[in-house]
């Protein structure tokens, strides 16, 4: 049977002000990135994050970003290798603190917004990444974008590197995300969500923008936590998923 993990970022909050329905996604999702306070998150939504994910069996995975709270990590960086390295493993080992105390662990790794797409083509920058989840101890997986530098960097480094697909982003001739500023970039009608996620999964290809078949082979699905309604795709993904013979389970 073919499997897939369902992954949304979640903990993308601060102090008073919540996006995420982080209790909702978490009734469905197998997998959470949890913003760990560079992007999005705080001491205490990281922590409520973990005690929840640990009590619905989810995996908690740290989504580790610029340093760049008033943009949500979405503005490009020009961040030195070494400080990169530093900041990722400061902020896995914060997440870890709460993920510990909830009796559970940090499971894999993800880049989020402009590190994330950066990391798909950067050589410096992917080897600072995966730098950093070196310091922070623990062959933790890395979650990323199929064929990106990053990944390629991890198994050098004996780390699993775990292939995601994005079931609201649309796609490139070359299998790249579009950027989030051009028209299109991000898939909201629900219909076309739920099948384009079945398609990813069982087939391993996805429509991109210009119509072409591209090929996407992917070990994780994520679903946007921010995007409007997003519980209820959430849940109409994963039946779906499991009504088309496909077993939605966590990679770590």
């Amino acid at each position: 049977m073919t499997s897939i993990d369902l992954n949304a970022d979640l903990g993308e909050g601060f102090g008073r002000w919540r996006l995420t329905d982080d209790e909702g996604l978490l009734s469905v999702v197998t997998s959470a990135n949890v913003a760990c306070g560079f992007h999005a998150g705080d001491p205490v939504t990281m922590r409520r994050v973990c005690e929840l994910a640990a009590e619905r069996g989810v995996t908690v995975g740290a989504q580790v970003s610029y340093r760049d709270l008033a943009g949500f990590g979405r503005r490009a960086m020009d961040v030195p290798p070494a400080e990169l390295a530093a900041e990722v493993a400061y902020q896995i080992g914060a997440l870890a603190v709460f993920a510990r105390a909830a009796g559970t662990r940090v499971a894999y790794v993800k880049p989020h917004g402009a590190l994330y797409n950066r990391v798909v083509r950067d050589e410096e920058q992917a080897a600072a990444v995966v730098d950093g989840v070196l310091l922070a101890g623990g062959a933790l997986p890395v979650l990323g974008l199929p064929g990106s530098r990053v990944l390629e960097r991890a198994a050098e480094a004996g780390l699993p590197a775990v292939p995601e697909a994005f079931a609201d982003r649309a796609y490139t001739d070359r299998a790249t995300l579009v950027p989030r500023g051009e028209e299109g970039a991000v898939v909201t009608e629900p219909d076309s969500v739920v099948a384009r996620s079945v398609k990813l999964a069982r087939s391993g290809t996805v429509t991109a923008r210009s119509g072409a078949v591209v090929t996407v082979r992917a070990r994780s699905l994520c679903v946007h936590g921010d995007t409007p309604g997003a519980v209820d795709l959430a849940r109409r993904v994963r039946e779906r998923l499991e009504a088309s013979g496909v077993r939605v389970e966590a990679f770590a």
